[in-house]
């Protein structure tokens, strides 16, 4: 089986931080099956966020990647966010809907952004509970021991959930198509997954930098920051997303020359968020 998943950096935080990049890679499996080429396949990709964090692992927190494609399965979702109109027959595991399933982007993507499937027909419950098995449950699996051996560690742990966003809303996007979006995007579900105070100052920074910053507009937060968050407990989780204006071509998805900028800066604001910690 391919490699699924990689750690850069330490594998116990040198600091009380964990950065993890889910939508980041590309490397797609032989079963995908899908009717739509590679290149529509990868318009779900946070294209070089893992390289933007680069930083991060320089000053000891680890960063997790899935080096696959979200568009074949999406580990920011839960493991039962199942879109029952992908399997055939009946779903023998269990379901959680989150309601993605109504845009095709639940756990395992049923459509593109213009609507378009990407399989030809369903898929067997096997092949949905193979993908759980071999990339969801890796990824997760993994997360969970990088923040739990740095709580354990230091007694409480930051976890930084990076991604990027189209610049302008698509056809399927809730916040409606068209929609210039803003340079950075935190999303902590409402104040819930980490401490208002530790928001707050990532969104300070930012703007401190001259970036435009909202705070759970459009982008709240799903599954990887509520899974594991519990500020009561020392565990603080933010989601970051990323205007990819900044830093790439959107249409033939190469770095720009703003990419190197918007890395220092990156890794700036992780030296922030260090001595914050």
């Amino acid at each position: 089986m391919n490699r699924v998943i990689e750690i850069r950096g330490p594998g116990v935080a040198a600091i009380p931080l964990v950065l993890d990049s889910p939508h980041s890679g590309h490397e797609f499996p032989d079963d995908f099956g899908a009717v739509v080429s590679e290149a529509d396949l990868r318009e779900g990709e946070d294209c070089h966020v893992d390289e933007l964090y680069a930083g991060g692992p320089e000053i000891g927190a680890p960063l997790l990647a899935a080096l696959w494609p979200r568009t074949y399965l999406d580990p920011n979702r839960h493991a039962g966010d199942v879109d029952l109109d992908l399997v055939e027959g009946n779903w023998p595991g269990e379901y959680r809907p989150s309601g993605k399933a109504k845009v095709g982007k639940a756990l395992i993507w049923r459509t593109l952004e213009d609507g378009r499937p990407i399989y030809a027909g369903k898929l067997s419950a096997a092949t949905v509970r193979e993908r759980i098995d071999s990339y969801h449950l890796p990824y997760h699996l993994a997360i969970q021991d990088l923040l739990g051996k740095t709580r354990e560690k230091f007694g409480k742990v930051y976890h930084i959930n990076c991604h990027s966003m189209r610049s302008v809303a698509g056809r399927q996007s809730e916040d409606g198509e068209g929609s210039v979006r803003a340079d950075f995007v935190l999303g902590d579900r409402d104040g819930t997954t980490c401490s208002p105070e530790f928001t707050e100052f990532v969104r300070a920074v930012l703007a401190g930098m001259g970036y435009e910053v909202k705070v759970n507009d459009p982008y709240k937060g799903v599954e990887l920051v509520r899974a594991y968050s519990s500020p009561a407990e020392g565990r603080h989780s933010l989601q970051i997303e990323i205007s990819k204006r900044l830093y790439m071509d959107e249409a033939t998805l190469r770095k720009s020359e703003g990419f190197a900028v918007l890395q220092r800066n990156i890794s700036a604001l992780l030296g922030e968020i260090g001595k914050f910690i």
